[in-house]
């Protein structure tokens, strides 16, 4: 549906409820397709909603109106449409919880938490267990998008995801698909088991939790089912962006378990026996979201949270060791040597903030470098066309950053004339970038087996910008040889 069309059809429900639209505003899209209006009235302002997904608006109506009326704090719906395509609902502004995750960032960095932030995240996993518990009592999972129930299935469908999207991708990681395929069975196997006679909200985290006048509100809970207890405690504390450190998660998931403690034992759901398990699952489930959003339909926001995705699973692992299932273990102990450099001045730094430029180094047989910036690229050049130092015998088991080739390759003529053009042409970049405050630029070198010539203009390159250019951050990754260098000014 056209957005014209959907913006008449709301504005045809607002006035059925007896105000009058005065302006209809898109506002940005998230990773899902639904659609999102802010619809101005005399009286107030609401959020109009669109979706061709019928079964998942069901779920999301059926849990608000049901979620409202026991006083949780979720959206009041107000006005439906003949083909549930559209819906109004409450609007509770644009300031959420992220929002001041990412003002504690700037403030203090990750290695401490506000006290204000804190308190947040504790108001957060209060409300969380009236969902889960109070929530449950009487909800009608029937009309659950895509299943009433957090089972087995479920499990081994978020381990595949992973597998599939994000570890396949990357040919470097080695495997045996059936034994994965074992351990991931054996995996479900046991998660399965814990309890699960409770609302699973599904994508509790910080931006689906907004904050209005000092409270907080719950939206985006059309994937819930009946479920565990510890995933959306998980999904929360784990957010991987969020950077919360680990000494705070267990503060807080102490003060969950007290605030559990009112309706049931914590011990007697095992909360502590499957908590670790949960963590995997989770940061396994994202990382194949941040593969098949991110690598396969690169959208910006996914691709930036691939590294601290890694990042998170690599400490995880670090400190709880799946060695029950040895071709899991074997993986995650891989993906911790992906090249997914966290950035080092991330889109919450300011305009002071030095350009970041990342070389590469690459084999055009085996693909192009991914660009985990999110700006979908740099330059490209082919150093094809140049002499080959891979056929001299010599050369053999040398690569561009040995003297031998160096001195090959710099006694060549048309070595000289291509590195001057590279110069001028990133230097303008470079200079233009720094001027307009932009945070990341990648160029990147290509030769048939990324060995050679393609490492020797990569090197030189990055040896040039940290002498021309001292106030900018300079990366460069040999992909194919697998070292990677950081030149901070």
């Amino acid at each position: 549906m056209q957005p014209i069309e959907t913006q008449n059809i709301l504005a045809e429900l607002t006035r059925s409820i007896g105000e009058t639209p005065k302006d209809i505003l898109p506002i940005a899209e998230s990773g899902s397709a639904r659609k999102y209006f802010r619809i101005i009235t005399d009286k107030r302002s609401l959020i109009g909603t669109y979706s061709s997904n019928i079964e998942e608006n069901e779920a999301f109506l059926t849990f608000s109106k049901h979620f409202h009326d026991l006083g949780l704090n979720v959206p009041e719906v107000f006005a439906v449409n003949a083909e549930r395509t559209c819906y109004l609902q409450s609007d509770f502004g644009d300031d959420n919880l992220f929002t001041h995750v990412q003002k504690a960032l700037l403030a203090v960095g990750p290695s401490t938490s506000s006290g204000t932030l804190i308190s947040l995240y504790k108001k957060a996993l209060s409300h969380l267990v009236k969902l889960q518990v109070i929530g449950h009592q009487g909800l009608d999972y029937t009309k659950a998008y895509p299943t009433e129930r957090f089972d087995r299935q479920a499990i081994i469908d978020d381990l595949n995801y992973f597998k599939y999207y994000f570890v396949k991708p990357h040919e470097e990681i080695d495997f045996n698909e059936t034994r994965l395929g074992k351990d991931f069975e054996a995996f479900a196997d046991f998660v399965s088991q814990a309890p699960c006679d409770f609302f699973m909200y599904r994508d509790f985290q910080s931006r689906n939790i907004m904050v209005k006048d000092g409270e907080l509100y719950f939206i985006d809970f059309q994937g819930g089912r009946k479920g565990p207890l510890n995933y959306d405690v998980v999904s929360l504390l784990y957010q991987v962006k969020a950077q919360i450190p680990q000494a705070t998660r267990d503060e807080l998931v102490d003060y969950y378990k007290a605030e559990l403690s009112q309706y049931m034992s914590p011990e007697a759901v095992k909360f502590d026996t499957y908590q670790p398990y949960f963590v995997y699952l989770r940061l396994m489930q994202v990382l194949g979201a941040y593969g098949f959003r991110g690598l396969i339909q690169k959208k910006s926001h996914f691709i930036e949270s691939i590294p601290y995705a890694l990042k998170e699973l690599k400490a995880w692992n670090e400190t709880h060791p799946l060695n029950q299932y040895p071709e899991l273990q074997s993986v995650i102990s891989q993906l911790s040597t992906l090249n997914y450099p966290l950035p080092t001045d991330s889109k919450l730094s300011t305009l002071n903030s030095k350009l970041t430029v990342t070389i590469n180094s690459f084999s055009f047989k085996k693909g192009y470098p991914n660009d985990f910036s999110g700006n979908g690229g740099g330059f490209v050049f082919d150093c094809r066309a140049l002499p080959n130092p891979g056929r001299e015998p010599e050369f053999k088991t040398k690569t561009g950053r040995d003297w031998e080739v160096i001195d090959y390759l710099m006694a060549k003529p048309p070595v000289h004339v291509f590195l001057d053009h590279v110069k001028g042409i990133v230097g303008q970049s470079v200079d233009n970038y720094r001027e307009r405050h932009f945070s990341n630029l990648m160029v990147s070198f290509g030769c048939t087996g990324g060995q050679h010539r393609s490492v020797f203009f990569a090197q030189t390159i990055y040896e040039w910008l940290k002498a021309t250019y001292p106030d900018i951050h300079v990366i460069v990754n040999h992909i194919e040889r697998k070292i990677k260098e950081e030149h901070n000014a």
